[in-house]
């Protein structure tokens, strides 16, 4: 097939490049400085110029604290412009993969949410990821909405890069406990991406990393694993004071008959490690 990938140059969407490359498929991808998905007649032009099988988006506004200042600028992204590469997507047939947020949830259910939970969500990023959704289910019936959690890669700032960082300058960091949520490592995401589009199972997917953790038990698991010594301190939501609500617990499954699964968060953070090392001995 021939795929299209819209924030190609990011930290998911880098992933889903060579994913679907090493799948066999045809890929081309274009990055932000390359697409504004939030400009229509540009999303059209590269659309049918390619005229792709599949555009799976990956292109989104990601700062969940920003958001709550940039709202509509927010929206403009992840709702119109997720709605700009459905309804380009349908005019030449392909069908469309968007990428939403385990934050479209308020966290109150206190157990993993599924495909069919209703969304309540507590910030602006979150309402324009769910408009994104709306947006992208009302413009092209052959679509899949895809919600995964907590990424971290290698191509981009994540937490597991911010609790190195953080442990190599101070030694030791402050992390919530009151959080709680899946961890998803991109590559892995990206595999699973590359395998949903050759099926035709359209719909609302829930693909993350099994099982779930706070973020002090991840950030504990960082250090062990990367036997890096620091000392992990705990706060609740309320003592960090964070501009964005979010939910409390937000862990993310599947319960459709054959779900695509990820390997578990514990996995995703051991591969995430051999790789960020691997790269950076290429690099020396």
């Amino acid at each position: 097939m021939k795929l299209l990938v819209t924030g190609a140059a990011g930290m998911l969407g880098r992933g889903v490049m060579l994913a679907a490359g090493n799948a066999g498929h045809q890929v081309i991808g274009f990055g932000h400085a390359e697409l504004d998905i939030a400009d229509p007649a540009a999303v059209s032009a590269k659309v049918e110029g390619e005229r792709p099988d599949v555009v799976i988006n990956c292109a989104a506004w990601t700062d969940v604290d920003g958001a709550e200042e940039s709202e509509q600028e927010a929206t403009r992204i992840n709702g119109e412009g997720a709605g700009n590469v459905a309804s380009a997507a349908a005019t030449v047939g392909a069908s469309v993969v968007h990428l939403s947020s385990d934050y479209v949830f308020d966290g109150s259910k206190g157990a993993p949410y599924v495909e069919t939970d209703q969304a309540a969500p507590l910030s602006a990023y979150g309402r324009s990821k769910l408009a994104g959704e709306e947006a992208t289910r009302a413009a092209n019936k052959r679509h899949f909405i895809v919600r995964s959690a907590w990424l971290f890669g290698t191509a981009g700032r994540n937490f597991v890069e911010t609790m190195l960082r953080l442990a190599a300058d101070h030694g030791e960091v402050l992390v919530v406990r009151d959080q709680v949520g899946s961890p998803t490592y991109t590559w892995h995401l990206a595999y699973g991406l590359v395998r949903l589009i050759e099926g035709v199972e359209f719909g609302i997917h829930h693909m993350a990393a099994a099982g779930s953790c706070s973020w002090y038990e991840f950030a504990r698991e960082v250090f062990d694993q990367a036997k890096v010594e620091c000392k992990v301190m705990s706060a609740t939501t309320e003592m960090l004071g964070r501009p964005a609500a979010r939910p409390a617990y937000s862990a993310l499954m599947s319960q459709r008959e054959h779900p695509i699964e990820l390997p578990s968060w514990q996995d995703g953070l051991a591969a995430y490690l051999s790789q960020r090392r691997a790269e950076s001995e290429a690099v020396a």
